[in-house]
């Protein structure tokens, strides 16, 4: 596939590039085939509904693959645990919490890299980075068996390995969820959690993973969360006078993250679907605040109908110059600089797969 440049490639196709979605089923009908051809997006990602065999998921990547002229992310939820898509074709997976050492981390990073990679991804939405102590497993947050190990320390030095070792089998990873949903009570799912802590725990604990991973230069994408810190001198409010969330504020995505923790990498927003910003935003709106705020990509992992008109809210705030080129650019930039670094897909052999399954359920025993 030829290497493609912001200069390269047409407007269009470069509002196709800052869109990271879902499609509906296990194959591509007409209705996702013309999906693929009107949006070109910068990336797919695929959840359990899209998963049925090996050789079906990777038949369905390779056309996912074949459909964009940019060589698109091809991505997945993959933690183990609670978020497993590939539960149905491989051995159920371990959560982050069941890990109990950096050496039983890169150990699951390694077989994850392997199954994906087989598969034909070439990237997961993960390591989760959130810190869950003591004082916070109590919260009903849906994160609970997400997180590595019980401290900022054991999480970092975890999800360190994690990523790492996940990046070396050539999967792209993604730390998870920015600036950090630890102390969160409510799941984003639902509403828009209000992280009630003040600045001094947010630098010390939420804050840590991201600093000293991104410090080592192996962060190569952050995905940011929906979420408001009522406490903090960052927090927004919006024009509908409610509390912006992180993943569309401009404080915590260019201010902190950009200028003051220097990540140069892409970053994405959550899934926009969520009750944290439907309940707040229109789809459309939301895509165009969150690249205003500095993410490279707005993830729209369902609905067609969001998606579409998220599209048409981004070719629209490009005409009118709300968005202006220099900013789409400097996403597209990332987005492409990013995809050259993935690693192309292994060949697939089942057999291998096979043997992948079997790693994984002695891993599981030695865990037990």
């Amino acid at each position: 596939m030829e290497r493609s440049t912001p200069r390269s490639i047409s407007l269009e196709e470069k509002i196709g590039q800052l869109l990271f979605i879902g499609i509906p089923g296990p194959e591509i009908d007409v209705d996702t085939e013309r999906l693929l051809a009107d949006i070109r997006p910068g990336g797919v990602c695929l959840f359990a509904r899209n998963i049925r065999s090996p050789e079906q998921t990777r038949e369905l990547l390779d056309g996912i693959r074949a459909a964009c002229r940019v060589e698109p992310f091809l991505s997945v939820d993959q933690e183990g645990g609670l978020v497993d898509r590939l539960r149905r074709i491989l051995d159920p997976m371990p959560a982050a919490s069941k890990l109990r050492s950096a050496d039983d981390a890169r150990e699951i990073g390694r077989i994850i890299a392997d199954a994906l990679t087989s598969l034909g991804f070439n990237m997961d939405f993960a390591p989760v980075v959130d810190v869950i102590d003591e004082k916070r497993v109590a919260f009903v947050n849906g994160l609970h068996s997400r997180a590595f190990g019980h401290s900022a320390a054991e999480v970092t030095e975890f999800a360190g390995e994690f990523l790492s070792t996940l990046q070396s089998g050539g999967i792209v990873g993604c730390i998870k969820h920015f600036p950090g949903l630890g102390a969160s009570e409510v799941d984003s799912h639902e509403e828009l959690p209000l992280v009630s802590i003040g600045q001094a725990e947010f630098d010390s604990v939420d804050l840590t993973p991201y600093r000293e991973l991104i410090a080592t230069g192996s962060v190569r994408a952050v995905m940011v969360a929906h979420a408001a810190f009522p406490n903090l001198e960052l927090q927004e409010t919006g024009q509908n006078g409610k509390l912006l969330p992180s993943s569309l504020s401009s404080n915590f995505v260019t201010k902190l993250l950009r200028d003051q923790m220097g990540f140069d990498g892409l970053v994405l927003t959550d899934d926009l679907e969520m009750g944290a910003i439907i309940k707040n935003y229109g789809i459309g709106e939301a895509a165009v605040m969150s690249i205003e705020a500095g993410c490279d990509m707005a993830c729209i992992c369902a609905g067609t109908v969001s998606i579409r008109e998220a599209h048409a809210a981004l070719l629209d705030a490009a005409a009118t110059g709300r968005l202006g080129e220099d900013r789409i650019d400097a996403s597209v930039d990332r987005i492409l600089r990013l995809k050259e670094l993935a690693a192309p897909p292994a060949e697939f052999l089942a057999d291998h797969v096979s043997a992948i399954a079997g790693k994984i359920a002695r891993f599981n025993d030695r865990l037990a």
